[in-house]
C-alpha cells in the first residue's frame, strides 16, 4: 500500500465524514470536493472496476445516477473481491478511522449509504432484472471490467447483478 496515497486518503476521508455533521464548514466542504475528485481519479486502481462495469450499462439502459448506482453495487463488489482485497483493506481502515478491518469497512459502507437513504437494490433505482443478460454483456464490454482484482466473467457478473437486484 502506497503510504502517500494512504495519507491523502486519510486526510480527506475523515473530513468528508465530518461534513455530515458540520455542513456549514467551507474548508470541510472543499476537502470533500477534493476527495470526490481524487477518488474518481483512482477508482480503477483501487480494485473496484466491477462497480463501474456494472454502473455504466445500468445508467445507460435505465438512466440512473452514476454515483448512486455505484453505491448500490459496492457491497456486492466488495464481497466478490474480498479474497484479493481483504488484506489491503485491513491495513487501510486504520488510516481511515474505521474499526474492524475489511468487515468493518463493509459495515461502514452500508451505514454510510443508509445515512443518505441510498437504495439497497437496483430494483429500487428503477432497474429491471429482466434485462440482466444485456447488462452482463455490456458490463463485460466495459473498459472498467479489466480493472477488477478478481477477473470478471459472465458467471460472477451474473452473481453480482443478482445480489444487487
Amino acid at each position: 500500500m502506497n503510504p502517500v496515497r494512504m495519507k491523502v486518503s486519510s486526510s480527506n476521508f475523515m473530513p468528508s465524514r465530518q461534513c455530515l455533521h458540520w455542513a456549514g464548514d467551507v474548508v470541510v466542504g472543499v476537502k470533500l470536493v477534493l476527495l470526490i475528485a481524487m477518488m474518481g481519479a483512482v477508482s480503477f486502481q483501487k480494485g473496484l472496476g466491477a462497480i463501474h462495469a456494472m454502473s455504466h450499462p445500468i445508467g445507460a439502459v435505465f438512466n440512473t445516477h452514476h454515483g448512486t448506482t455505484n453505491a448500490v453495487c459496492m457491497p456486492a463488489v466488495l464481497e466478490l473481491n474480498a479474497s484479493v482485497i481483504r488484506d489491503r483493506f485491513d491495513k487501510a481502515t486504520g488510516y481511515l478511522g474505521v474499526e474492524g478491518g475489511f468487515e468493518g469497512f463493509k459495515a461502514f459502507v452500508q451505514g454510510f449509504n443508509d445515512s443518505f437513504a441510498i437504495p439497497r437494490t437496483l430494483a429500487e433505482l428503477g432497474a429491471d432484472a429482466s434485462r440482466m443478460d444485456d447488462l452482463i454483456t455490456m458490463a463485460l464490454d466495459d473498459p472498467s471490467c479489466g480493472g477488477n482484482p478478481v477477473p470478471l466473467d459472465r458467471q460472477n457478473l451474473k452473481q453480482l447483478f443478482e445480489r444487487s437486484f
